[in-house]
């Protein structure tokens, strides 16, 4: 399958198709796509524990803290729609760099400065899914005290698949980062893929805690 047969948006599609096309050829969708594809199942999964939590007996207590995080579950899935998109987009646009023409000095120079320019952006797409995912791992963190019992696990079952995707996304940042030229960008970068694993890490082993306890 050619890259101009692959569906601008892939949540439109089957499962079956997605499934297919992400095992063609094709290199859309690659890692970060499927990633990003991931996690609004992960994010999914705690917004599930939420809506079976909203407006039921035995946790009125907790009603205004758990409406709160069933928006923002459903906002995350959303936004992760649009990441998926711009990562697909980031990458065509990196891609294209290198068809530039490198006949003169100058178009030489141009074609440098595009290529150092398109490689960030491929870059900084995968993480901004990587930064969503963490995002979504903060509200399963606030769930997991108080979340329907009946379905905490699932709360479980968020936390691990987004924490998956954080890594599996970042794979499609670390691919890029031997290509930077721009050292202290890619500096930042690394630091903030440290801060990310460590964070994702300690929210799963807080849920799972949380989730065991309440069995």
């Amino acid at each position: 399958m050619s890259h101009h047969d692959v569906p601008s948006n892939f949540y439109e599609m089957t499962i079956t198709d997605f499934l297919k096309i992400a095992a063609s050829s094709s290199h859309v969708p690659g890692g970060g796509n499927v990633s990003a594809v991931v996690a609004t199942l992960g994010a999914s999964m705690g917004a599930m524990v939420a809506s079976l939590t909203e407006g039921k007996k035995g946790y009125e207590e907790h009603q205004a803290a758990n409406t709160a995080i069933l928006k923002a579950f459903m906002a995350g899935i959303e936004n992760l729609k649009q990441l998926t998109k711009g990562d697909v987009d980031a990458f065509d646009a990196y891609m294209k760099t290198f068809k530039l023409p490198k006949d003169t000095d100058e178009q030489k120079k141009a074609r440098a400065a595009a290529i150092e320019a398109g490689v960030k952006e491929a870059t900084l797409a995968p993480m901004k899914i990587c930064r969503q995912c963490l995002e979504l791992m903060r509200e399963a963190a606030k769930l997991a005290p108080f979340g329907n019992k009946g379905a905490i696990s699932d709360c479980g079952v968020s936390a691990i698949i987004l924490e998956a995707a954080i890594r599996a996304a970042m794979l499609s940042v670390d691919i890029n980062l031997p290509s930077i030229k721009d050292a202290a960008f890619a500096a930042d970068i690394v630091s903030e893929r440290g801060r990310l694993f460590a964070e994702a890490e300690e929210i799963t082993a807080y849920v799972l805690t949380h989730m065991r306890a309440r069995w």
